[in-house]
Formats: C-alpha cells, sequence, structure tokens
C-alpha cells in the first residue's frame, strides 16, 4: 500500500474547494463574519463528506477507471479496494461526528447528503441524466449547508441555483469527455444513449441557463463585488458554445475544466457581492 495514495483517492483539490464553498455559503448567508468555529465545522463536514464520496467512487468505478483513467489509486495497485470501501465509511463518520455540532437540521442534511453521494457511486451514476443531476444537487447543497451551519440563507439560495445549473452542464461534458471508455464497459451515460451532439445541447442549454440565473442575484440587492460574475458568464458561454459547435471529447474536457474555474470564481463573486450588500451595482 502507498501511503500517499490514501490522500491521492479523496482527490484533496476537490475537497478543499468543496469545503470552501461550503463556508463561502456561510459567508454569503450570513453577509458578514459569523463565529469562525462554525465555519470550521462546515469546512470540515463538507471536506470529509466529499472525500468519502470520492472515495467510494473509486470503490465502484473501478472497472471503469482501468481504462478512463489507469494511474488512479485502486487501478494501479497502491491501494486495496475493500480498503478503499472502509477508507470511505471512516470518513464519513468523521464528517457525520462535526456535524452533529452543527444542530439536528444541519447534521440531518448532512446524513442526507453523504447517502447521496453513496447511492450516486453505487446505482445512480451509469443511468442517463440521472447521475448528472445527483452530482448537481450535491454540488448546489454545499452552500446551503453552509447557510444552514449559521442559521440563514439569505444570497446562498441564488449562489446553489447558479451552482446547480453548472453543474448539470459540467457532468454531461465530462461524460462526453469519458464517452470511449464509458462505451467500453456498457455505461449509459447520456451522450451514449442518445448522441455526443444531443448531449452537447442539453449541456449548453444548461449553461445559458447558469448565466440567466446569475442575473437573479442582482434584483436581490447584491453589492458591487459581484461585478467579476461578468467574467464567470463569458467563461461559461464560450464553454457552452464550443461544445454546440464541436461536440467531441477532447472539446468536451477543456469545456468543463474551464466550467470548474468559472465555478471558483463565481463563489468568490457571491462573497464579495454578499460584503458589498446595499452598494448596488
Amino acid at each position: 500500500m502507498e501511503t500517499r495514495a490514501l490522500l491521492e483517492i479523496i482527490r484533496p483539490h476537490n475537497c478543499l474547494l468543496a469545503g470552501l464553498v461550503g463556508v463561502l455559503g456561510a459567508l454569503v448567508a450570513y453577509e458578514g463574519v459569523p463565529p469562525i468555529d462554525r465555519l470550521l465545522i462546515v469546512f470540515l463536514v463538507v471536506f470529509l463528506g466529499c472525500a468519502g464520496g470520492n472515495t467510494v467512487n473509486d470503490y465502484f468505478d473501478y472497472e471503469i477507471d482501468m481504462i478512463n483513467r489507469p494511474n488512479r489509486p485502486l487501478p494501479r495497485g497502491a491501494l486495496s479496494r475493500r480498503l478503499a470501501l472502509y477508507y470511505s465509511l471512516l470518513l464519513y463518520a468523521l464528517g457525520l461526528s462535526f456535524a452533529y455540532f452543527l444542530g439536528f437540521k444541519a447534521f440531518i442534511f448532512a446524513f442526507s447528503a453523504y447517502t447521496l453521494t453513496f447511492i450516486y457511486a453505487w446505482k445512480l451514476k451509469p443511468l442517463p441524466f440521472v447521475g448528472n443531476v445527483a452530482v448537481a444537487l450535491l454540488t448546489g447543497a454545499t452552500p446551503i449547508y453552509g447557510a444552514l451551519g449559521v442559521g440563514r440563507i439569505g444570497l446562498a439560495g441564488y449562489l446553489a441555483i447558479c451552482a446547480f445549473l453548472v453543474n448539470v452542464a459540467r457532468e454531461i461534458m465530462k461524460d462526453i469527455e469519458d464517452v470511449e471508455g464509458d462505451k467500453r464497459l456498457g455505461a449509459r451515460t447520456l451522450p451514449i444513449v442518445s448522441s455526443p451532439k444531443k448531449a452537447a445541447e442539453i449541456a449548453s442549454l444548461f449553461g445559458f441557463l447558469t448565466v440567466l440565473a446569475s442575473l437573479l442575484p442582482i434584483r436581490a440587492g447584491i453589492g458591487l463585488g459581484y461585478l467579476p460574475m461578468i467574467l464567470v458568464d463569458g467563461m461559461i458561454l464560450k464553454a457552452s458554445i464550443d461544445m454546440l459547435k464541436e461536440p467531441r471529447p477532447e472539446v468536451a474536457g477543456r469545456a468543463q475544466r474551464a466550467l470548474k474555474l468559472a465555478t471558483f470564481i463565481a463563489v468568490v463573486s457571491f462573497l464579495f457581492g454578499a460584503i458589498t450588500k446595499g452598494v448596488g451595482i
């Protein structure tokens, strides 16, 4: 066993980003700085849930990763599948133990989200579109969880809507990127059961809907700090148009990575917009 594989399998950069989105959700909802201990707990619950989900996903995706991602810890033999399963359950348990300290509602929300990550990896991921929506729901739930952690919703609701829509687009693009390996293993993702072109059209639709949804916080009085969202909308539009023009795996790979960067910039824009609320755009 490679010890570093225990860190690698959770994909820490993804978990870190998810944890920060949870914290930003709390900050956006609070429109200020809530108690630091609650922010830390929100971060840990989201980070550990993401880590458990990524690990159990690799457990169930072993055969697919042998083709699509042979350098991941399980396909290359750095960890056993059994150990990966037990490790994911440990991460879930740690996350829920922290969630307990945020109250009953936050605990139940975390438990439900953790359960969905497991069911997604186990049963939902191969289903066309259903798996994409499940992942997007989890992403949209992250800022809402942060808001629950501080007892408010506020602008975090708009952040959750945008996060959901853009991640439906990104998940479909990822399926287009992986279409060859998925075909060989009999997966029934959206670009396989329809076509890459049709899947690209649906992904682009959700990209365009994200841009429209990003205008909603302006009516809610979000502040000048939200202006970087103009850049985000431009990135999403470009990725969506690129997919419509060339619905090929390599284009989908570039587009989904662009949406991932756009998501990071967007949550920062929401944060600055919440802090400057009252200073209208």
